[in-house]
């Protein structure tokens, strides 16, 4: 594992944005069971971690996407950092929300775009690649060329990376789950029972947790 994705794995786990529970599983939104929980959000109650996260953000846009000219927020878990980003780097910024608002304009975008403009979407967590394709396909909607998303975490399930793959999107996340559980293993956060628990629930989701409902 890359030195940055170990460092930002060590702070999610440090501030329990991501939370490992084998023995005690989680139910998600979905309904599916899992033995973690992530909610990258707490990242923003910490100066020192909302800073490196910033910084990554911003190192790895310039290292993958260059051209970019415009960000791009996924709401709600995103907002805040995509500002922070913007910030640092001088561009403007939008956000997406998931659906059109209930009055006024009934926007799905939020801020001033012309339509022609360089896109990076930041993203707090990518699962199955939903919403997050969904807040692309919104933005190339006005005529903008996305250039691609970065993300604070992505658990890596297969589906997602289709799902990325079949839009034509580029995703690079900060860390990701392999990241996540061996540094967990590593600092004896787990043990190695654990350990292989977590990665089979990985490889099918649903399944597991049909296997401990």
């Amino acid at each position: 594992m890359t030195q940055v994705r170990k460092q930002i794995a060590g702070f999610l786990l440090q501030s329990k944005a991501i939370i490992l529970e084998p023995a005690k599983p989680f139910r998600w939104a979905s309904g599916w069971l899992s033995p973690i929980y992530c909610d990258n959000r707490v990242t923003l109650s910490y100066p020192e971690i909302r800073d490196r996260i910033k910084e990554a953000f911003v190192e790895t846009i310039r290292a993958h996407f260059g051209q970019a000219g415009l960000i791009a927020g996924v709401a709600t878990g995103a907002i805040a950092q995509g500002a922070l980003v913007a910030d640092m780097m001088n561009l403007p910024f939008v956000y997406v929300r998931s659906s059109p608002k209930s009055h006024g304009r009934q926007n799905r975008i939020e801020g001033r775009m012309t339509g022609n403009e360089k896109v990076v979407v930041v993203e707090d967590l990518v699962s199955t690649g939903g919403s997050s394709l969904s807040a692309v396909e919104v933005l190339r909607e006005t005529g903008a060329e996305v250039l691609g998303m970065v993300s604070v975490f992505s658990y890596g399930f297969p589906v997602a990376e289709e799902n990325f793959r079949k839009a034509g999107v580029s995703l690079f996340t900060l860390s990701d789950y392999p990241a996540l559980i061996g540094l967990a293993l590593e600092s004896g956060y787990i043990s190695e029972d654990q350990m292989e628990l977590l990665e089979r629930w990985r490889e099918d989701p649903s399944g597991w947790g049909e296997e401990h409902a």
